[in-house]
C-alpha cells in the first residue's frame, strides 16, 4: 500500500514537471507583458522635484491669483452666455482642489528625493570625518615619536654645552695642579699619527 502511494506521488512529480515550462540559466526571462505603462523613475522624478520648486515660488503664487481673479471677474462680468462657472464657482473649486491634489504628492516625492541625496551626502560626510579623524590620529602619533626621537637627538646648542663643561673640567684640573703641567692626553708623546692634521 505504501509502495502505490509513493508510486504515485512520483507519478505526479513527474506530470508537473513535464507541464511546468523550464527555466534555462543560459537565456533571459521571458518579459511578462505589465498592465500599467513603464516609465523611467529618474526622469520622472526630476520632473517632480522642477514642478515642485515651481510650487513653491513667488512666481506660482502670483499666476494662481491672477488666474482665480480672472476666472472669477469672467464669470461674474461676462454675458450669461459666455459664462462657464457661475457664483458658487464649484468648477473653480474643482480645479483648484485637483491642483492640490496633484501638488502634495509631488512635493512629497521631491522632498523624498532630497532626503535620499541628504542621507547620501551625510554618508558621505561622516566616512570623510572618519578618514581624517584617523589622518589626524596617525600625524599625531607621528609628530609624538618625532617629539621623543629629537629628544635623544643631540643639538648644537646642547653639543656646545657639553663642550663648555668638559673645557670648564679640563682647566679646573689643570689649575688644580698648583702649576703642575698635565698632558690633556697622556700616552701619545712620543707616537705620532700617520694622518697629518688638518
Amino acid at each position: 500500500m505504501a509502495e502505490r502511494t509513493q508510486e504515485r506521488d512520483r507519478e505526479r512529480e513527474r506530470e508537473r514537471e513535464r507541464t511546468l515550462p523550464r527555466i534555462r540559466l543560459d537565456q533571459p526571462r521571458i518579459r511578462r507583458p505589465r498592465l500599467l505603462p513603464e516609465y523611467d523613475p529618474e526622469a520622472f522624478g526630476r520632473l517632480s522635484e522642477r514642478i515642485a520648486r515651481f510650487l513653491g515660488t513667488g512666481r506660482f503664487i502670483v499666476w494662481m491669483t491672477v488666474t482665480i481673479i480672472a476666472w472669477v471677474v469672467w464669470n461674474v462680468s461676462a454675458p450669461d452666455s459666455l459664462r462657464f462657472d457661475t457664483y458658487p464657482f464649484i468648477f473653480l473649486t474643482l480645479m483648484l482642489s485637483l491642483q492640490a491634489s496633484y501638488a502634495a504628492p509631488l512635493i512629497l516625492l521631491a522632498q523624498n528625493r532630497q532626503d535620499d541625496r541628504d542621507r547620501v551626502n551625510l554618508e558621505q560626510d561622516r566616512k570623510q570625518n572618519e578618514r581624517s579623524i584617523a589622518d589626524t590620529e596617525y600625524l599625531t602619533r607621528e609628530i609624538a615619536a618625532l617629539r621623543m626621537g629629537l629628544g635623544e637627538v643631540a643639538t648644537r646648542d646642547w653639543m656646545r654645552s657639553e663642550l663648555q663643561d668638559l673645557l670648564k673640567e679640563l682647566e679646573d684640573r689643570q689649575d688644580g695642579r698648583h702649576g703642575e703641567r698635565r698632558d690633556l692626553f697622556p700616552g701619545g708623546g712620543s707616537r705620532g699619527s700617520d694622518v697629518p692634521d688638518r
